[in-house]
């Protein structure tokens, strides 16, 4: 079991239920943003009992027991400097489906370039260029160098979430690899607070359009990523996304309560 600053004063059961619950609730959250159809309860089912659900697909399945696996290669990072090889141990984990395509690498950087539309403040659609595959392993090679300053740092849970939204921002600017971005940058991004003895944050569903939003909006008012620029350029709109980070963790500030209240009834 993780030894982790917010499971101390719990009982050991205590401990082992809150964090299967984070467990499943970052798993859920994290992959039905990106379209997965499984609730959360049918989501701790299969992780929990390696069952599937009758009507759902193969690949929602697979999605959530990558991410559950990923979560627990992330923790043995927490007390590891995270290298190279350590972010593409988590895509081959979260990517669990056999893909034989040369364009489609599993657990190497991106091969061609990426990108995606975004609706401007005009109201018509943006195309946003990502960070060139040539300029890639020299951009994670800056933000890997960020991550680890942050985790050799004791910071405050101010610091620690300024952080993740750094390196989250930074992170989905680039996208380094074909597939599995968002899932990636959400888990990575928590190693500062999991580091500094914080639980993990985590963004809901319900406010996946927000959240989309806003880094479109950062990525808009930003640079292209280059080389030359660097993984982060200075945008107004950086600030807002780590104001919704901040209201995001109270998700997680709620189980955390609840099991520390548990703890209290127990000891009457």
């Amino acid at each position: 079991m993780p030894d982790f600053a917010f499971l101390q004063g719990l009982d050991k059961d205590i401990q082992s239920s809150l964090l299967n619950q984070l467990r499943y609730l970052w798993t859920h959250t994290s992959t039905s943003l990106e379209g997965n159809t499984l609730s959360l309860g049918e989501t701790k089912f299969v992780i929990e009992e390696g069952l599937t659900i009758s009507g759902k697909s193969l690949k929602d399945h697979q999605e959530v027991v990558g991410h559950a696996r990923a979560i627990d290669i992330l923790y043995d990072l927490v007390n590891q400097e995270i290298t190279k090889q350590s972010l593409f141990n988590l895509h081959k984990a979260i990517q669990t489906q056999d893909v034989s395509d040369i364009f489609k690498p599993q657990g190497a950087w991106k091969n061609e370039p990426n990108g995606t539309y975004a609706v401007g403040a005009n109201g018509k659609q943006v195309f946003i260029d990502y960070a060139s595959p040539a300029d890639t392993p020299k951009l994670m090679k800056e933000w890997l160098t960020k991550l680890n300053f942050f985790s050799k740092q004791s910071l405050t849970i101010e610091q620690a979430i300024s952080g993740y939204s750094e390196l989250h921002l930074g992170f989905v600017h680039i996208h380094p690899f074909w597939d599995g971005n968002g899932r990636l940058a959400r888990l990575l991004s928590n190693i500062p607070l999991l580091k500094s003895g914080f639980p993990p944050l985590m963004i809901s569903q319900e406010n996946g359009k927000e959240y989309i939003q806003l880094l479109a909006i950062y990525q808009l008012n930003s640079e292209i990523v280059t080389t030359q620029s660097g993984v982060w350029t200075e945008s107004s709109s950086r600030s807002e996304f780590e104001k919704f980070c901040t209201e995001s963790y109270k998700t997680t500030i709620d189980l955390i309560d609840n099991a520390k209240e548990q703890q209290v009834k127990r000891l009457g």
